[in-house]
Parts: structure tokens; C-alpha cells; sequence
């Protein structure tokens, strides 16, 4: 019976913790997408600017102050990078490359003074959403493991006691 718990855990662990650390290439919130939004972006999407609800009942008034939804924690941001508009943020922040008309998003001129800067802030934050794309496929995987596992685990228990 301790083996068999002992063997959960370690499954349990193994193929939990890829999912929890980030590898040193990737992009995370907190050592690189914080420092570009603190300075290019939280003047429109920081701390005084509404909540997604708000803004969207008013949108008129908050676009006229210059204010638009609220992105600056890393849960706001990403419900703007996946959902309940996938993709939402990276459309108005494409360089035009992505586009069927070459135009760029209307926020892409915001990423940085030039245009080697906004192609720098661009590639972060298309690492930050490759990123959260990973870890939903890593998590989906790990459930289907989970499941895998768990059935036969519990078939292997079946035989030994039955």
C-alpha cells in the first residue's frame, strides 16, 4: 500500500513540475512584460483605468480620457491574450505582418519609440503569449496523464485485490 502511494506521488510530481517552472528562454510577466507595460503601457491600462465590465459600459467616456481596460497585474493582462477574446491583445499590438492589409494594430506604435524597439517589445510579448499557450497544452496534457494513470493504477489495484 505505501508503494502504491509513494508511486502516485512520484508520478503525481514528475509530471507536475515541467508545468510549474518555466524554462530560462521563456518570457515570464514578473523579469520582462512588467518593466515594457510600466513604461509604455499603464499611462492608458494602469491603475486608474476600469475594469474590463466598466470600461465596456462606457467605452465612449473612457476613450475620450484616454483610458482603456485595466492590464496592469498579469491575471488582467492575460484575460486580454486569452479570453474571452483570444487573441485580442496581439491583433492591436501586430506589426502588420499578420495582416491581410499590412496595417499595423492600432497599439503597436505604442510599443516603443522606434521601430527596433517595437519589434523587441513585440517578440515579448509574443513569447508571453506562446507561453500561456504551452501551459494550457501542458496542463491538458498533464490531465490526460493524470487520467491514464489513475486508470491504471486503479486497474492494477483491481487485479491485486480481486
Amino acid at each position: 500500500m505505501l508503494k502504491s502511494i509513494l508511486l502516485v506521488l512520484f508520478v503525481g510530481m514528475e509530471l507536475m513540475v515541467p508545468a510549474l517552472f518555466a524554462s530560462a528562454g521563456d518570457v515570464t510577466y514578473t523579469s520582462q512584460m512588467r518593466t515594457i507595460f510600466d513604461v509604455k503601457c499603464s499611462f492608458c491600462h494602469g491603475q486608474d483605468a476600469p475594469e474590463y465590465g466598466d470600461f465596456e459600459e462606457e467605452k465612449e467616456k473612457y476613450i475620450a480620457l484616454s483610458k482603456g481596460p485595466r492590464m496592469d497585474s498579469y491575471p488582467n493582462l492575460i484575460f486580454f491574450i486569452g479570453w474571452p477574446d483570444n487573441g485580442a491583445i496581439m491583433r492591436r499590438l501586430d506589426d502588420g505582418r499578420n495582416t491581410k492589409d499590412g496595417k499595423p494594430g492600432n497599439m503597436y506604435q505604442h510599443l516603443g519609440a522606434s521601430d527596433e524597439e517595437r519589434q523587441t517589445n513585440l517578440a515579448l510579448f509574443k513569447g508571453l503569449d506562446r507561453n500561456l499557450e504551452s501551459q494550457k497544452m501542458a496542463g491538458r496534457d498533464r490531465r490526460r496523464d493524470e487520467r491514464t494513470q489513475n486508470g491504471l493504477l486503479s486497474h492494477q489495484l483491481f487485479e491485486r485485490f480481486f
